[in-house]
């Protein structure tokens, strides 16, 4: 915005309002799914090993959860000790442990699905179905965007206008 333009104010607004969606959204669906007695991190957990198939190592969940091994482990032991999840040797390395969803963790999944499903309905009631279509095509290709790596940052120039080198 420090250009004037209004493509630079754009961007700016698209930045600031997916943030603003992605914290909202996230808040409603816990307080959907607070009833049930999990946290966040908890049910992204069970629903990442539900839809990520039986058997994934725990190495592969914080890769699709976008965190670090010691901070899904802390999850993992508790989702283990209420009987949501078990922990298994991998049968190609022993040092690693795949992931398994007990009869216990089913229903409770189907309900997490279920007020998700709930949650995703009342937000976008009333957008058409083009509407969301086109919004989500440009919606991938910033998901794209953020997937490459990022450019380095751009050099300053010290203070008395020469470039550090």
């Amino acid at each position: 915005m420090r250009d004037g333009s209004t493509l630079a104010h754009t961007q700016w607004r698209i930045g600031i309002t997916i943030a603003q969606i992605a914290r909202r959204w996230r808040a409603r669906l816990d307080q959907r799914i607070a009833e049930y007695g999990l946290t966040e991190a908890r049910w992204l957990a069970l629903l990442a090993i539900s839809r990520g198939g039986e058997g994934m190592t725990q190495k592969d969940l914080a890769g699709r959860l976008l965190i670090e091994g010691p901070t899904l482990v802390r999850t993992l032991d508790w989702l283990e000790g209420e009987g949501l999840v078990e922990r298994r040797e991998a049968p190609h390395d022993r040092r690693a442990k795949t992931l398994h969803l007990t009869a216990k963790a089913r229903p409770l999944i189907h309900r997490i699905e279920a007020a998700a499903t709930g949650v995703r309905a009342e937000i976008l009631a009333g957008i058409p179905e083009a509407e969301l279509a086109h919004c989500l095509a440009v919606l991938e290709r910033v998901a794209v965007g953020l997937a490459a790596p990022a450019p380095p940052p751009p050099v300053a120039e010290a203070e008395d206008g020469c470039r550090p080198g």
